[in-house]
């Protein structure tokens, strides 16, 4: 974990949510199973494994000695969770963390929560696709599968969309993206829809068609989404949403699958969707392998034919 004390050991705290280390990117040899993430006012540090009470210790030490080469202003906030066989443990290591606190990216403002659960209301890695989306939803219907928090919506309507559809089987995700409009200003042009969408395809289709569409499923979420297996049956029917010349943004967050997958499919399924290409990550995600980082993929409808 060298590589994780030395990024504390010159930390900052950001203005927005982000993330400043990424081990699990493969770049930092012996570091592999950490991540540290800056949730303002929270430092929050990942293992993919279970911590030791050494391990406890000595982060818990070094957010100290960072705390106070800055100055010490303010009270340092420090959080750790655990992940392992499913389980994960969450320990406060200095402060008084809420249940939840609001954090911004881009000057939007989300609701997120760093104690519970290993989802914690805003996917990090995803904001360059916000920022795709916010600059590309104007003027347009957007859909917005697995909505989750529903940060897509928010920044379709920051962007100038007229209507946003979110869609999410959990009623509790999309309770906390409502809370995420009113945050924003944002007290209209949204509908939050707690359906399987494998079941509502009728609604969906008939609240239809879109200028843009965000597909962001989990990757392996029993009884909601398999990627190996139900990716396949959602791009069959994502050109019957989509009016011509319209968008969608596929993500595809599974490191043992592939870029090569998502373009296969396309080919199967929905040939005449033309790829587009695919959305830089933020830098802090960098990867040795691209296949194993986060895929998102663009992909454009066939436009009307000149008369």
């Amino acid at each position: 974990m060298q590589a994780l004390l030395e990024a504390i050991a010159c930390a900052h705290m950001p203005t927005d949510a982000q993330r400043l280390f990424h081990g699990r990117g493969g770049r930092y040899p012996g570091s592999e199973a950490w991540t540290l993430d800056a949730y303002p006012p929270v430092w929050l540090v990942t293992k993919f494994g279970d911590a030791t009470p050494e391990e406890h210790a000595t982060l818990d030490a070094a957010f100290r000695a960072r705390h106070g080469q800055l100055g010490g202003d303010g009270q340092l906030n420090a959080v750790l969770q655990a992940r392992a066989d499913g389980r994960s443990q969450t320990t406060v290591l200095a402060g008084a963390v809420p249940e939840s606190h609001t954090v911004t990216e881009d000057g939007a403002r989300y609701r997120v929560n760093l104690l519970r659960g290993q989802n914690h209301g805003l996917f990090l890695d995803m904001a360059e696709g916000r920022r795709w989306v916010r600059a590309h939803a104007r003027e347009q219907k957007v859909l917005n599968l697995f909505a989750y928090t529903c940060a897509f919506s928010v920044a379709a309507l920051q962007g100038g969309a007229r209507e946003v559809v979110n869609l999410d089987m959990a009623q509790g995700a999309l309770t906390t993206g409502q809370q995420n409009h009113q945050l924003n200003g944002l007290h209209s042009g949204a509908k939050f829809l707690a359906h399987d969408l494998f079941s509502s395809w009728g609604k969906v289709t008939r609240l239809g068609p879109y200028g843009l569409v965000v597909v962001d499923p989990p990757s392996y979420q029993k009884g909601s989404f398999v990627a190996n297996k139900d990716y396949a049956r959602l791009l069959r029917r994502l050109p019957d949403l989509l009016r011509p010349g319209g968008h969608a943004l596929l993500c595809l967050n599974a490191p043992e699958i592939p870029e090569q997958f998502l373009r296969d499919l396309l080919a199967t399924e929905a040939p005449e969707l033309a790829v587009l290409g695919r959305l830089d990550n933020p830098a802090t995600f960098a990867d040795v392998s691209p296949d194993r980082a986060l895929k998102v993929m663009v992909c454009q409808a066939p436009p009307l034919p000149n008369p």
